[in-house]
């Protein structure tokens, strides 16, 4: 067994890298990541972690070397957040279509303007169709095992993508909880050395990422997409094989149902949300209201069959998001319903915004998202398209007819 800690979600993540054994880790500092690099260096710098640790002039910089490190067959980690992961952009779509196993860490927060350093999902989801495989962390704990996971999924051959573990800013980066942390030699056993087919080795000269053009591009692409599909399998591989392993678990790795025996209306959301959801839940439970909660653990890929069967039984679904997509609700809005599309009775769903900006979503917040699912429900009003209420945003533009 290993120890236990009392940390913050970014110095779990750090852990998390340690444990890892990266070979190389690129640092740039921006608010609330910050603390993850500096404590890797920490590590460095007491001859706790053996890896080539560059200060680089910035996040571009950063995933770059990442990825020509990997490009060599090495296990790399960085770590970035909003105007940081932006200024990235480019190297994320590079590292993707090399199939090269990246590991990220995002602390989600806001993009400017206005300039807002508090959590916000809005920089993360220009990134979801980049290639890379998205997980959201709820706890600490969470983090910590995620990171391992990832790297474990993204560097299986039948996968080869890399991946961004998630968690919010402050919320999670920086509160403190007990975290259980694994031995050395227990990570050593669960997630073995990369082994790539092809790497970058001067006796063996090769060519990465060369010019093409349409006689091969769509190939290229629909192999990016063959991998994500089957990355679903190993995500549930993986989370099984960390549960007997660990004894923890998040759902199947893709989804986590909370008390969604006999529900009628269920809130689907991520992240630290799905904490203050569950004591909601239980509240409206104790009073007779048929509700349940699905945590998306994985948005890339995204769960479309674990949803449709999770929601087959329900009246009507909601979906609680950090983020808007300007015109047409929310990602996971979005996404949730094209995954429901076409179900035999298929339920409504209403997209609820909150917490933008670091706004509390408190359990009046979630409590009104259910207030707002259950009288829909009951009555077939349709709330009118981005209305304010309190804490919260909606829209509803997606009714079962018939």
């Amino acid at each position: 067994m290993g120890k236990k800690m009392v940390v913050s979600g970014n110095i779990a993540a750090a852990y998390a890298a340690k444990l890892c054994k990266p070979a190389v880790v690129a640092a740039y500092p921006i608010t609330p990541q910050t603390t993850i690099v500096e404590k890797i260096a920490e590590f460095v710098n007491n001859g706790e972690m053996n890896c080539e640790y560059i200060r680089v002039e910035s996040e571009h910089t950063a995933l770059s070397a990442c990825y020509g490190a990997e490009a060599t067959g090495v296990r790399t980690f960085t770590a970035s957040s909003s105007q940081g992961l932006a200024l990235m952009h480019e190297i994320l779509f590079v590292c993707a279509g090399s199939r090269l196993p990246v590991g990220m860490v995002i602390v989600n927060r806001a993009l400017s303007s206005p300039i807002n350093i508090m959590a916000e999902w809005n920089d993360v989801m220009p990134e979801r169709d980049s290639g890379w495989i998205i997980q959201w962390c709820e706890s600490s704990q969470e983090v910590l095992d995620t990171v391992i996971m990832n790297y474990k999924v993204g560097e299986d051959r039948r996968v080869l993508l890399p991946q961004i573990t998630c968690l919010d800013a402050f919320i999670l980066s920086h509160t403190y909880e007990v975290v259980d942390t694994p031995l050395q030699k227990e990570i050593d056993d669960f997630l073995p050395l990369l082994n790539l087919d092809y790497i970058l080795d001067v006796s063996n000269p090769i060519t990465i990422a060369p010019l093409s053009d349409d006689r091969y591009t769509p190939e290229f692409r629909w192999n990016q997409e063959v991998a994500m599909q089957k990355a679903r399998g190993i995500i549930k591989e993986v989370s099984e094989e960390f549960y007997k392993k660990f004894r923890r678990k998040y759902g199947n790795g893709l989804i986590e149902e909370y008390k969604m025996d006999n529900a009628k209306a269920a809130l689907i959301s991520m992240g630290t949300n799905v904490s203050t959801a569950r004591t909601v839940v239980d509240e409206l439970r104790k009073v007779g209201e048929a509700v349940g909660l699905i945590k998306i653990k994985s948005f890339r890929p995204f769960p479309t069959k674990e949803i449709r069967e999770a929601t087959r039984d329900l009246s009507i679904a909601g979906t609680l998001e950090r983020c808007a997509a300007f015109g047409s609700g929310g990602p996971l809005y979005t996404d949730t319903k094209s995954a429901m599309y076409g179900m035999k009775n298929q339920p409504p769903v209403i997209g609820f915004i909150a917490g933008l900006g670091g706004r509390d979503v408190t359990t009046n917040t979630i409590k009104s998202c259910y207030e707002t699912m259950l009288k829909t429900a009951k009555t077939g009003k349709v709330p009118p398209n981005f209305v304010q209420h309190g804490e919260i945003y909606y829209d509803h533009i997606d009714v079962r007819k018939g």
